[in-house]
């Protein structure tokens, strides 16, 4: 089993052996067991507290590569008429400790029916959809 000990920054060029497809959540576990896509069984000894960002690339002790990728999940993407209909929803979803994905265009949650309900009553526009989830890391995530 190859053991991944060490997190490096994203990096187009660099040649990989395998790919990790990993949810938001599954991104925030430092000290797990997963396997690749291409069916490579690993283990992950990191850090505590390391968050993976998509297209970061992990390195085991023995120098071999893999390559981060955000897996699509069910996710609500929120848009607004305004920007100040979107930043109070970003308000009430931050009030509840909801990880949120942050653009000038849209907040993007993992799927929750009563936060897509609550939204909606706020009068915003709530799409379901399966994508890449990027939430904020928070102000003590940063590496």
């Amino acid at each position: 089993m190859l053991t991944l000990t060490q997190r490096l920054p994203a990096n187009p060029k660099a040649v990989v052996s395998h790919h990790l497809s990993l949810t938001a959540e599954e991104r925030t576990r430092s000290n797990y067991y997963f396997k690749t896509e291409e069916g490579e069984a690993l283990l992950l000894r990191l850090s505590r507290g390391t968050v993976l960002r998509d297209r970061d690339l992990l390195q085991s002790e023995d120098g071999i590569l893999v390559r981060v990728i955000a897996k699509p999940e069910p996710v609500l993407t929120v848009t607004a008429k305004n920007p100040l209909e979107l930043i109070r929803a970003a308000y009430h979803l931050g009030n509840r400790h909801v990880a949120l994905e942050i653009t000038p265009k849209y907040l993007r949650l993992s799927a929750d029916s009563v936060l897509q309900a609550m939204l909606e009553h706020l009068g915003l526009e709530v799409t379901p959809e399966t994508m890449p989830f990027e939430p904020e890391m928070g102000a003590y995530g940063h590496h």
